[in-house]
Formats: structure tokens, sequence, C-alpha cells
């Protein structure tokens, strides 16, 4: 059996209880949230742990998300699942809303256009997402996020449409 004739790889990653997070909604802008986790102040979301990604730099309007190509990512082409990247690309637009959003407004993603150019594998070295803000609306904002490996070539591109509303009103259908 062709299972036992392969070497065992692991993986093991931990991560904070998300509801510290949660409990700090409302309380500081978009922006001033994604700068506390970038420093430490706050815990990184377990998903930032389980796909091996880090915040680069968050302005207003802005944001960089960086990721190692892992053979953990990989799908059974021997390739970087899209899903892997696609979850990148949703971050930073995400992120990239969110840090234009006052203290007591929340976000979620309605869509994500993803576009996948080429390949990634471990010899693509270091991702670098980076996620912009198109336009904000009074309950829509767009985002775009361009994916780039370690020699500056783009790989995946994506847009998003997130709703944005009052965290203390229930958004309804």
């Amino acid at each position: 059996m062709i299972e036992t004739q392969i070497a065992a790889r692991s993986r093991t990653f931990r991560w904070s209880d998300p509801l510290v997070n949660a409990a700090e909604l409302g309380r500081r802008s978009g922006l001033e949230t994604l700068r506390a986790i970038g420093s430490g102040e706050l815990p990184k979301p377990p998903v930032m742990h389980l796909v091996g990604m880090h915040a680069v730099e968050a302005v207003e309007g802005r944001v960089v998300f960086a990721m190692t190509a892992e053979e953990f990512h990989y799908n059974p082409l021997g390739t970087v699942h899209g899903g892997v990247l696609a979850t990148l690309l949703d971050t930073a637009t995400g992120c990239a809303v969110h840090s234009i959003l006052p203290a007591g407004m929340g976000y979620t993603s309605l869509d994500l256009t993803t576009k996948f150019l080429r390949p990634v594998t471990v010899d693509s070295g270091e991702l670098r997402c980076e996620g912009t803000v198109i336009s904000r609306g009074r309950t829509t904002a767009l985002s775009e996020a361009r994916l780039t490996d370690s020699e500056g070539r783009l790989v995946a591109y994506a847009t998003s449409s997130c709703l944005l509303f009052d965290l203390g009103r229930p958004v309804t259908p």
C-alpha cells in the first residue's frame, strides 16, 4: 500500500480563545483592532494560525498579509489548494474594509470573486497579499486583493463586496 511507503509529516499549532477578540467588538475602530492584533495586544484569530498567515501592515483602506507556501497547503495535484489562497484573499479584502470602519460598525463578506493566475508551490516562497478598499457606501463596501509570490509575480486576484452594519443592531435578511 502506498500509505506505508510515504514518510508521515505532522504539524501542530496553538491558538487563543477567539471570544477575547469578540468581546472587543465595537470598542475600537477597525483600524485600531487590526493594529492591536498585529502588535500582539489582541490575539491573532485562529484562522491565521491554521493557515500560517501573519499581518504585515494596516493603514486606513489598505492591509497587507503574508504567508509562506508550505506542503500542508497542498492539494492532490502538488500545488497550494485554491481554498487556502482564497482564504488569504478573503482576509485581505475583508480587513481592508474593516480598516475604514469606526468603532461600533461591523462587516461581513457578501461575495468573493477570485481569479487564480498561476500555480503556487513551496518554491513560490512567501506570498504577499495586499487588500485595498475601492469604494465605500452607506451599507456596502467594495475591496480588492492582489496576491503575489516572492518574485513579485501576480498569482491570484480577488474582489469582494461587504455588507456594513451597526454592531448594536442585528442584521436582518
